[in-house]
């Protein structure tokens, strides 16, 4: 089984990381903050306070053993390439980067990142041109089985809550956010209703997200 690392813990890298984990992979999450590292140690595991800059703090946790990381470092674009550099001169087989625009994804090409992708602007982007089914739409393959899923409010779930409709409980699925018209919400909590035109950005395994798209 593939063994991930996951460098900045925003909203983004900690929802991969927990997700990662609660579907059975091995997860190193990695943060200099260290409140933020409290609150996740015990949802990943391994959590380490750590300058994801610092080749040698790198090479100490044994990244070379692991097969995937993923760069979530979204608000310094200089730690953000620097790390994807060294994951990369550690020999990390496969590295994705989150990149805020198309010249910050090119620099973070030049220096070897496996995959750049852009969370922000790809949700808009594929909501229009890709549709695939009449609700879903395919957004980020970090695994074989294991997807970002952008779900097109359904009849079923217009006018309930979150935790009404039971998306981790229920289907092991978390909700990473909630479009609305222009405006995203990045921090849904299960009192968040879910209204008509909505877009949920659902993180998780596959056959759940299967299930989920049904409802």
């Amino acid at each position: 089984m593939k063994q991930f690392i996951v460098v900045g813990l925003g909203r983004f890298g900690s929802s991969v990381a927990k997700t990662l984990t609660d579907n059975g992979y091995d997860v190193l999450a990695i943060d200099q903050d260290h409140q933020i590292i409290q609150d996740i140690s015990n949802s990943v595991t391994h959590a380490v306070e750590a300058d994801a800059t610092d080749e040698e703090a790198l090479k100490t946790l044994g990244v070379r053993n692991f097969d995937v990381a993923i760069v979530s470092i979204g608000d310094n674009l200089h730690a953000n390439i620097l790390c994807t550099l060294i994951l990369k001169e550690l020999e990390v087989p496969y590295v994705i980067v989150k990149a805020q625009d198309n010249l910050h994804g090119k620099v973070l090409t030049k220096v070897g990142a496996d995959r750049v992708v852009y969370p922000e602007r790809d949700m808009g982007e594929r909501i229009a041109n890709n549709l695939i089914s009449s609700n879903v739409l395919d957004y980020l393959e970090f695994a074989p089985n294991y997807s970002v899923v952008e779900i097109m409010a359904s009849e079923t779930m217009v006018g309930k809550t979150l935790a009404e409709l039971g998306f981790r409980n229920k289907y092991d699925v978390n909700v990473m956010a909630i479009k609305r018209g222009q405006s995203l919400n990045m921090t849904p909590g299960g009192n968040d209703k879910i209204l008509e035109d909505d877009t949920l950005i659902v993180m998780g395994k596959n056959e759940n997200l299967d299930q989920v798209r049904h409802l």
